[in-house]
């Protein structure tokens, strides 16, 4: 298993802490990580702050040994602002408020 996850030149890991992990995936996690760690790529998406990842991974050790390693030579995108899924959602509510009051919204 750790093969097939080493393996590629880019790992993509999307959503992280959208769950709680367990503490036997965390472990894995971790050793995924430190096993790419400075050969391949990785990207990494997460809504939660670096200081919450001890929440999410159970364990602040680990937590911090995994940012070590992933902060180490990495560059960092802090994307803020509405959510894009919820865009199309909003859009077309906005529509339906103009139609029924002839209000803008906008």
């Amino acid at each position: 298993m750790m093969r097939f996850f080493a393996g590629p030149s880019l790992l993509i890991i999307d959503e992280l802490g959208y769950l709680p992990l367990p503490a036997e995936a965390a472990s894995a996690l971790f050793q995924v990580i430190n096993q790419r760690y400075l050969k391949t790529s990785i990207i990494l998406t997460t809504n939660r702050p670096v200081g919450a990842w001890g929440e999410i991974l159970g364990d602040t050790t680990v937590a911090a040994a995994m940012l070590d390693r992933l902060l180490h030579r990495s560059v960092v995108i802090t994307l803020d602002g509405p959510s894009y899924r919820l865009r199309h959602h909003t859009d077309q509510a906005d529509e339906l408020r103009r139609a029924t009051t002839g209000i803008n919204i906008r």
